[in-house]
């Protein structure tokens, strides 16, 4: 049996009103690509920002042991001090610096307090000729693509003496080729004797190449399974990630579903800066009166693209294909189009878009809609006031006054306030992005209800969601979406989280 040069021990991570982590193990090979799977908010990433010290020693419960010695990092400096480097699926390189730069932030080639650059530009070329890189190093990064992007943070690992290398969502922005290179490479770093944890949603790409798969669910490890002789299939770890208990988490619901309101038809929409890259292919999808559909795909897919693409063009470019308002082709080419088209957006990033949160509940709430509090270009603050009051008694937003700072406010109570400024705006058709990240179970319950609610007001409702139960529990119809494109339609009495993963990690033909 092969070295481990990792074990983690009970690791329990707890957030406020949320525990993240529960008595998580973690067993990993000296010289092994381990792979770690789990729906969207089972605790991969969590467990990897406390290997990494992004979450510190201390905040957390557990042992890490890595080459038989327990270690206690204090930051992510420590954890890359032992050789442990991880790699975000946000790439955090300098867009304004040049490569070279980029490999030896914080670990400049300097002596006497100056930088030796012709040893960064050498060592740096040494680096991306190791992994398969033939660019300049005084290129700036950002004019680079992703995939090259992603090498270059895998050339800063190995800069730094790395023993474990965690990547987390690698290939979720890269096309196929690019792909197929990165896990190359991480091929040739095991057989340089560098261990992996690669964390992906890509099924095939585990198969083919990971030695072994631990599968987390609901912050807890279910099973570890040996990929070696091929018998582990990808409905088997679909099987492991999807099963959980959906008994009374979801609000009754009878639904009365009436004509289409919206649809959409041959949606294509490429990257803002990278004008060839494809980010949604030809998608269609359609929403009725009183229906709840849902869009189910993996981190990566194109979701929120697509959600925010449709809301006033607000995401991309070169964007071409048709929107339907009952039965009526509509223009929406920026957000106040689609307002007042009555096509509303609710977020996936309430405290960066959704909200302002150095303003008051009361501002929030109005703030889509003050034309109908204004008299002659004045807003009526007495109305105003009202009328937030009244969606802070009706959406039991847990707050002393409208007066309160929104950034004040659990992550709940901020969710409500999001949808009771669409509320006011009074839209026919509402797109929830993510409308429960980040919240408590009794939260979300609330959620739920005001959702159906709204429903049976006749709005039609659109919910993306990385939560498969979630979909199942709320929606009558679900869309799945993989790699920009729409893979099924399934009516919800069909629907199963095996089905839904199936389509969700189909790849693009």
């Amino acid at each position: 049996m092969a070295e481990n040069i990792l074990q983690m021990r009970g690791i329990t991570k707890t957030f406020p009103g949320v525990k993240a982590l529960q008595d998580v193990t973690l067993e990993v090979a000296r010289g092994e690509v381990h792979a770690i799977c789990g729906e969207n908010g089972a605790g991969k990433s969590t467990l990897m920002k406390v290997l990494s010290g992004v979450y510190p020693h201390g905040t957390y419960d557990g042992d890490i042991i890595l080459e038989g010695e327990t270690v206690q990092f204090k930051d992510i400096k420590d954890s890359e001090h032992h050789g442990v480097v991880i790699i975000h699926q946000e790439l955090a390189l300098s867009p304004f610096l040049s490569v070279a730069e980029n490999i030896f932030l914080g670990n400049e080639r300097a002596r006497k307090g100056f930088v030796n650059w012709n040893e960064t530009n050498t060592m740096a070329t040494d680096l991306l000729r190791r992994v398969g890189l033939k660019l300049s190093p005084t290129v700036r990064a950002g004019e680079i693509g992703v995939g090259k992007q992603q090498l270059v943070e895998i050339a800063k690992a190995l800069s730094k003496d790395v023993k474990l290398l965690i990547l987390d969502e690698p290939t979720a922005a890269l096309n196929d080729e690019d792909s197929a290179h990165l896990l190359g490479l991480v091929s040739d770093l095991r057989a340089e004797g560098i261990s992996c944890i690669i964390i992906s949603h890509k099924l095939n790409e585990i198969r083919a190449i990971a030695d072994s798969v631990t599968i987390i669910r609901d912050g807890r490890t279910i099973e570890t399974l040996s990929l070696h002789d091929g018998s582990v299939t990808e409905e088997r770890i679909i099987k492991g990630m999807v099963g959980r208990d959906m008994a009374h988490r979801y609000p009754e619901r009878t639904p009365s579903i009436g004509d289409e309101v919206f649809r959409v038809e041959d949606w294509t929409v490429h990257h803002p800066q990278e004008h060839s890259r494809v980010i949604i292919d030809r998608a269609h999808l359609s929403v009725r009166a009183g229906e709840i559909v849902g869009i189910a795909g993996l981190m990566g897919a194109g979701r929120t693209e697509l959600a925010m693409s449709i809301f006033g063009r607000s995401y991309g470019s070169n964007i071409s294909g048709s929107l339907y308002k009952n039965g009526q082709q509509i223009q929406a080419k920026n957000v106040g189009d689609a307002i007042r088209h009555g096509i509303a957006y609710a977020t996936e990033d309430r405290k960066r878009y959704g909200l302002n949160l150095l303003d008051d509940i009361k501002r929030n709430i109005s703030g889509a809609a003050l034309n109908k509090l204004a008299t002659r270009g004045w807003v009526d603050g007495s109305q105003e006031t009202i009328v937030a009051n009244d969606y802070r008694k009706s959406m039991n937003i847990k707050a002393p006054s409208v007066a309160a700072v929104t950034g004040k406010l659990s992550g709940g109570n901020q969710q409500k306030v999001v949808l009771s400024k669409w509320m006011y705006a009074d839209p026919d058709v509402l797109i929830l992005d993510e409308p429960t990240r980040g919240i408590d179970v009794g939260a979300k319950y609330e959620i739920y209800t005001i959702i159906n609610g709204l429903a049976a007001q006749g709005k039609a409702i659109i919910v993306i969601s990385s939560e498969l139960p979630e979909l199942l529990g709320i929606c009558d119809r679900i869309y799945t979406l993989a790699e920009g494109v729409i893979t099924a339609e399934v009516p919800i009495a069909d629907a199963t989280p095996e089905y839904l993963m199936q389509h969700m990690t189909k790849e693009k033909d």
